[in-house]
């Protein structure tokens, strides 16, 4: 499956008006990884000067976001993705702007095989989110479903 990166990142601010609300940067986008960053402002800051944690995980969802829809976009007609749980844990305080790389372990082709097998498939994304010189200060899992489409 070949993503079209340009026309991805150029519609999710409008797709999702969050990722133009927080200034979301697209950095790396290819079918299992995706890297992006969040940039230090002030109105994205907690009480402790630090990015809100609500910023930092619509970051780390965006990212999974972007992946999914990068691989399945084109397959809206057949399934709807959606997330259906989510984890994240908060490790240390971060400062400044934010990276968050999305991993899909779970091939593409692979997904798509249980979906044409009759399959609801189910899929985890990790997310690890680091200060600029890469220092983990969370880690986020996401689970995805492609829900078929009735007919």
């Amino acid at each position: 499956m070949v993503m079209d990166f340009h026309s991805l990142v150029s519609q999710m601010p409008t797709a999702v008006p969050m990722v133009g609300t927080l200034n979301i940067e697209f950095l790396e986008l290819d079918p299992q990884r995706v890297v992006l960053r969040l940039p230090d402002d002030p109105a994205y800051r907690n009480h402790i000067g630090g990015p809100h944690a609500g910023a930092m995980f619509t970051l780390a969802e965006t990212a999974t976001g972007a992946i999914v829809l990068g691989n399945f976009g084109m397959h809206l007609d057949r399934a709807v993705p959606l997330a259906v749980d989510a984890s994240i844990r908060y490790k240390k305080v971060a400062m400044g702007p934010i990276y968050a790389e999305a991993i899909m372990a779970e091939t593409p082709e692979a997904i798509m095989a249980r979906l044409d097998a009759g399959e609801r498939p189910e899929f985890r994304i990790e997310v690890t989110l680091a200060t600029e010189d890469w220092t983990v200060t969370g880690e986020a899992s996401f689970l995805w479903t492609l829900k078929p489409t009735r007919r």
